[in-house]
Parts: C-alpha cells; structure tokens; sequence
C-alpha cells in the first residue's frame, strides 16, 4: 500500500500543480418530455448527461470549500430543472442550455464540455444512444 512519504511536507514547492483542474460527473441519468416526435414530449425518453469542468478549484481543498470547486450536487439540480422544464424537440437544444445555464452558475469554471445521449432514439435499427456534445470557454 502506498504510504505518503515522510520527506516530502504537505504543500512542497518541490511539485508543480498543473494550470488546470478538473471534475467529472458521468452518465447522469434523467427522465425528460423531450424528443422531436409527440408521443416523445407526451410520455418521454431516458437521457444521460457528462459534464466535465475544468478550471483551478485547488483552492476548495484548504477549507473544504464547495464554492471553490464544480459542486456537480448544484450542476445536477441545474439540470433536473432544465428536463422538467418546456419541452424541447432537440438534444442540441438540450445541450446548450445546459452548458450556458452551468456556466453562469458556475463562474470559476474555465471550459466545460457537456454530453447530452437520448437513450434508444426512435430510428428503426436498435441504437444504444444518439449523443450531442458541446463545449464551451470563457475568455
């Protein structure tokens, strides 16, 4: 098992951070009245949302600090209201009020890329998702 070592204090200029961090929360899964077809927006589909943020949340870390960092607590809720929303007949559509309502939310997020799949999209071959992305940087 690995074991910190002993000659190297908390904090050591002797290490370098990398300029960016970044957090992760994968295959959110959510029920919406989403889709381009009306029985889609009348019983719904099952979506999946990724979102990675990066930015420098280190800062988070001395204080325990959630204001610091990308809270995905407050992100997921951003997007539970943004599905139980006005229904919207594209993923796109989806997506990019996703991203422009997390980024807006979030100010010390420097880049986020969103991931929007709608689970077995109504074609006639079995498909696992149809999936949008997009992404997004301050300036």
């Amino acid at each position: 098992m690995w074991q910190p070592s002993k000659d190297i204090p908390s904090g050591s200029s002797s290490f370098h951070k990398i300029a960016r961090d970044v957090v992760t929360l994968k295959s959110l899964k959510i029920h919406g009245l989403h889709g381009y077809y009306d029985h889609e927006r009348q019983h719904g589909n099952h979506f999946e949302v990724d979102l990675i943020a990066s930015g420098r949340f280190s800062s988070s870390i001395e204080g325990d600090d959630l204001t610091q960092t990308f809270d995905y607590e407050a992100a997921e809720s951003i997007i539970r209201a943004i599905f139980a929303g006005p229904s919207e007949k594209l993923i796109e559509t989806l997506c990019e009020r996703t991203g422009r309502e997390i980024m807006s939310a979030f100010p010390h997020v420097a880049e986020l890329t969103v991931a929007l799949r709608k689970c077995n999209p109504p074609i006639k071959n079995p498909a696992e998702y149809a999936e949008i992305q997009m992404s997004w940087k301050r300036p």
